[in-house]
């Protein structure tokens, strides 16, 4: 059988791996794919450097959309990231009836309603298993392997810079800028690390897992965001003192009601495998009502781990490239005229627990008034944590630290509560808090 033809678009880290990984494998990947894979056109800005990448044999052209328009393309990659260039030429891909891989999940995440929908009229794929947690299938798993379960929530470390620089303010007792500037000077961090150190874009990739996981159309703009910006040293000292690790966590969790999709700093016990996944790693923990809690652990970022994702991705449209497109996997898991209307909802109705630190006033009935405005707004409190003063602010400090877990409650009614003790004239600085999840 003739090999399917692939177009690369962007021959930087992934793209460059992509190329590698396949070549180096390529007999191995014929006989799982049951035909030859070949990359014979790339599309690059630099084409010299992407001359040099893929050697001879391979056309190289600096224009992308002539791989687009090329008749004897059956597959694009689309590795060039963002979302505008990349959105037309996808596209005009699906126009052209080739089948896309990406790993763009920003791309995804904003227009993926738009793009499914176009894939699914002209009966083509569009695979994106590197655009969640690199080398981690969890796309493969949440849509093929679970699909017996209802899933009931999945909860994630799926950005590797952010969970880096979360390791190294733990191990080293540093605050986030210093450990920033580290992370930038080892490669960690990009030069501008707005979409990693906000949040972004791990809430792109809780947006597209979730709508897989609950049947869902792709809502990035409904997603509650929270970074790692504002967390300070001693936060993660007194959460680890409580049992607890503070990770970047994107959650996706089913209710009657709706679905809770946000992403924010949460406090895990430390006894949970998630807590304990450390560096630049990530991992996924899905919860189903058959198979119970499953963890997907591995490299979430790099050349030839995304290029595993990639591959796989395009191992499986060689094997259903001629297969009636009714009977391919659905993009989104369940079938287009099947999708859920379950809302999204907003960050009010979370329902979890929380993490309070209080800077007050060294003084007597201090700790009760606090206790007692949790207590009127119906808020159980688990576990009281109060350093003392010179542990603070030095010998013959007047403030000292307050820390209170509480149990599960609704967000919008820790807001409230938290307004009312923010108003006591004890309370001295902003309160801080951080949402917990057990994640049993």
């Amino acid at each position: 059988m003739k090999p399917i033809q692939v177009g690369l678009l962007g021959i930087g880290t992934v793209g460059s791996g992509t190329f590698n990984v396949l070549r180096r494998n390529q007999e191995e990947i014929r006989r799982r794919a049951g035909r030859g894979i070949e990359i014979t056109m790339v599309a690059d800005l630099d084409t010299e450097r992407a001359r040099a990448a893929v050697g001879e044999g391979v056309q190289v052209v600096g224009d992308a959309r002539q791989v687009v328009a090329n008749p004897e393309i059956d597959i694009v990659v689309e590795l060039i990231g963002g979302y505008g260039i990349a959105k037309q030429l996808v596209m005009d891909a699906i126009a052209a009836s080739k089948h896309v891989v990406t790993a763009n999940k920003a791309l995804l995440a904003v227009h993926g309603t738009e793009i499914f929908e176009a894939a699914h009229k002209k009966g083509v794929m569009v695979a994106f298993e590197a655009a969640v947690a690199g080398g981690i299938p969890i796309i493969k798993a949440l849509r093929e392997g679970l699909t017996a379960n209802s899933i009931q929530w999945l909860a994630g470390i799926i950005n590797g810079t952010t969970n880096f620089i979360l390791s190294e303010m733990r191990d080293k007792g540093l605050d986030f800028d210093v450990v920033l500037k580290e992370a930038q000077r080892l490669g960690y961090a990009e030069a501008d690390p707005t979409f990693d150190i906000e949040g972004v874009d791990a809430a792109h990739k809780a947006t597209l897992m979730s709508a897989i996981a609950f049947g869902i159309p792709v809502q990035f703009d409904k997603a509650h965001v929270e970074g790692i910006t504002k967390l300070g040293a001693q936060d993660i000292r007194y959460a680890e003192q409580l049992g607890y690790r503070i990770k970047l966590l994107g959650i996706a969790k089913r209710r009657d009601n709706g679905i809770e999709l946000r992403v924010h700093p949460s406090l895990v016990p430390a006894k949970r495998l998630l807590a304990n996944v450390e560096g630049a790693m990530n991992a996924v923990m899905v919860q189903g009502d058959a198979v119970g809690t499953t963890l997907y652990y591995g490299k979430g970022a790099g050349s030839e781990p995304t290029a595993s994702a990639v591959i796989a991705d395009l191992v499986d449209i060689a094997r259903l490239h001629t297969a009636d497109p009714g009977n391919r996997v659905p993009h989104l898991a369940f079938q287009p005229d099947a999708m859920s209307d379950l809302p999204v909802l907003p960050m009010a109705d979370v329902v979890t627990g929380y993490y309070l630190r209080l800077r007050v006033a060294d003084q007597a009935g201090v700790l009760a008034r606090v206790t007692g405005l949790l207590a009127d707004a119906g808020i159980s409190i688990d576990a009281v944590l109060q350093r003392e003063a010179d542990e603070v602010a030095g010998e013959g400090a007047t403030q000292t630290d307050v820390i209170i877990l509480t149990h599960d409650t609704r967000e919008g009614t820790m807001d409230a509560a938290i307004a009312q003790m923010q108003a006591l004239p004890t309370v001295l600085a902003p309160i801080v808090r951080i949402r917990k999840e057990e994640l049993a």
